[in-house]
């Protein structure tokens, strides 16, 4: 290239620099509230936070370029964050968890809220119909009522001399009450005897697993909410040390050291590709067994693995 050429080259160069900044100084920084249960430094919220960051990085919002987000963790605990995140008047806002949409709502009807982590948003009251919601409120689900039946007849597949089951549920989540029933629906004919576990807290975890446990004929399901979640080791180590057979609701309490659970299709809930809309109520469960494996057998563990697991983690 001639010298003369290059300097009118740079010269151009130079001229639309400050056309460039003034363009990337009038791009908008649009603002998104995140509300979430559990507190940021749990590993299943720093996954999600991940996802949804790196879900708008692929559609071109970049924080700190064109993008704002205001995060209030561990909700669950803080009853005022739901009202003082509202106070911000973010564009839209972020729901992580059942626990904390009612809140939402109660603290704005014009801000859009979307919401993940929801078991039956209808049920719960948070959106009138699932096809065409309505409001300011649409989202993702997980799970039905109707499947709270499978984790039973889960547990009865992997363990069939169980006769009698904990259930531990979060009175605190708006659909513990419509799982726990639709459980109580079927257990009588899988002749299994249920034991509601209702806790807000460790102590009341720890005291009522040690109480209900008798003998080889127990079992345990742990329902989705904040305070399984948020308690899950605990739960897992109980369940280990009163030699208890448990299904969990989420693939995370069998890499955690659960037994066994009955997942949703894995899927990121926060980035570009939901398990399930509130326009698709019917998401595929995925049965997922944690077992220690032998050469002479396939797999061995202190309860059978179900026939049809989908996934095996040693």
């Amino acid at each position: 290239m001639r010298r003369r050429e290059f300097i009118t080259l740079l010269g151009g160069a130079a001229a639309a620099w400050p056309l460039a900044a003034r363009a990337q100084q009038r791009e908008p920084t649009r603002r998104i509230g995140v509300l979430d249960a559990v507190s940021a430094d749990d590993p299943q919220s720093r996954a999600r936070n991940g996802a949804f960051v790196q879900g708008l990085g692929e559609l071109g919002w970049r924080i700190g370029r064109n993008l704002q987000i205001d995060y209030r963790t561990g909700a669950a605990r803080h009853s005022g964050y739901a009202a003082e995140l509202a106070a911000l008047a973010p564009e839209v806002i972020l729901a992580v968890g059942s626990s904390v949409v009612g809140p939402l709502l109660a603290a704005t009807r014009t801000i859009p809220i979307v919401f993940v982590q929801v078991s039956d948003p209808v049920a719960a009251g948070f959106v009138p119909r699932l096809a065409r919601p309505g409001g300011n409120t649409t989202g993702f689900m997980l799970f039905e009522f109707g499947i709270s039946a499978k984790w039973i007849e889960l547990l009865k597949e992997v363990a069939p001399r169980v006769t009698r089951a904990a259930v531990l549920f979060d009175s605190s989540s708006p659909t513990g009450f419509g799982q726990m029933g639709a459980i109580q629906s079927v257990a009588p004919s899988l002749g299994v005897e249920i034991s509601p576990i209702n806790f807000r807290d460790p102590t009341d975890i720890e005291r009522a697993v040690v109480a209900f446990a008798r003998g080889s004929n127990d079992g345990l399901i742990a329902l989705p909410g904040v305070q399984p979640l948020i308690h899950r080791e605990l739960i897992i180590a109980l369940a280990a040390r009163q030699k208890l057979p448990a299904v969990y609701p989420y693939r995370y309490h069998v890499t955690s050291g659960g037994l066994i659970s009955l997942d949703p299709t894995k899927s990121s809930s926060t980035g570009r590709r939901p398990a399930t809309s509130t326009a698709s109520s019917r998401a595929r469960s995925r049965a997922i067994c944690r077992c220690r494996r032998r050469p002479s057998t396939s797999c061995s563990s202190t309860s059978r693995p179900p026939r049809l697991s989908d996934e095996v983690i040693e």
